[in-house]
């Protein structure tokens, strides 16, 4: 019950937190605040994952879950970007809509790597 808790906690958080950012208007009409959202998630994850793999015993797995699935889970969002991009190509917007998907894909998985040599250089290997 523990787990659930944690993570419908961390839920709570990240996507609030979406939320707020989300209300950020911008004059360009690009989907930045989700780019942004999703990068830093990424960031986040990867740090968390391989803090947890460095030191299982200094993260506690609740703390893990209210991380990962549930702050990461609830304040990243795979269908919002989705939804954009599919605007884009509905506003006759190709280009854009491809360089949007491929940065948001390339710009994320480096924040995985980004985030995970992060916890590496403040963490000592167990």
């Amino acid at each position: 019950m523990m787990s659930v808790l944690c993570v419908g906690a961390g839920g709570f958080v990240g996507a609030v937190s979406r939320y707020g950012l989300g209300l950020i208007p911008l004059a360009s009409g690009l989907p930045l605040v989700t780019l942004l959202i999703n990068l830093v998630g990424s960031v986040v994850i990867g740090a968390v994952a391989e803090a947890a793999s460095l030191a299982p015993t200094a993260l506690p797995r609740e703390t893990v879950l209210f991380l990962k699935v549930g702050l990461c889970g609830g304040f990243t969002t795979f269908s919002t970007f989705s939804l954009e991009t599919l605007e884009l190509i509905e506003g006759g917007q190709w280009a854009v809509a491809g360089a949007y998907a491929l940065a948001s894909v390339v710009l994320c998985v480096a924040g995985v790597l980004a985030g995970k040599l992060l916890a590496r250089a403040l963490l000592p290997a167990a």
